[in-house]
């Protein structure tokens, strides 16, 4: 069986699995990660949102032989390293939404997270702040319906991430 390496959460991992198994399911039943969620596994949901490289993407819709040695996935585990938090310290944008309660069901959410944290990088990266416009391109499927309390959290987060 083929080894496949990349970095996950900032440290190498190496595991043994098929070039064509998606990237969900060797976080979710080779590494145990489990804060990428499976939703609907054709890159629709979007539950899964987590960082390649600094992006955004859907571990459900890539497979695991596509990724290169360095390339660093993070997910809603590693997010607040990529501040320097330490501990049980969050990002801002998890502080964001708890201060603002948003998660009912909190299934979409790590995802919903990861894909504002891209999104904010995103127009930083352009030399602007973050608008309506860019809030309606979030596309994470939230079946509770807070997607009011997800958009007031994604502004509060940005602007703690200054």
């Amino acid at each position: 069986m083929p080894k496949q390496t990349f970095i996950l959460n900032g440290k190498p991992v190496t595991v043994n699995v098929n070039d064509d198994v998606r990237v969900l399911w060797v976080l979710r039943d080779l590494l145990g990660v489990t804060g990428p969620k499976y939703g609907c596994g054709i890159n629709v949901c979007k539950a899964c949102t987590s960082h390649l490289n600094g992006k955004a993407f859907n571990p459900c819709s890539v497979k695991v032989g596509d990724l290169r040695k360095n390339d660093k996935v993070t997910t809603i585990e590693g997010l607040p390293a990529t501040v320097g938090a330490k501990g049980e310290d969050l990002h801002p944008m998890q502080e964001a939404w708890l201060e603002l309660d948003v998660a009912q069901c909190g299934y979409c959410q790590p995802g919903q997270i990861m894909a504002a944290v891209a999104l904010v990088k995103k127009v930083r990266r352009e030399g602007r702040d973050i608008t309506e416009a860019d809030l309606d391109r979030i596309r994470n499927v939230c079946r509770c319906g807070t997607y009011v309390r997800i958009r007031e959290a994604i502004e509060k987060g940005a602007r703690a991430m200054r």
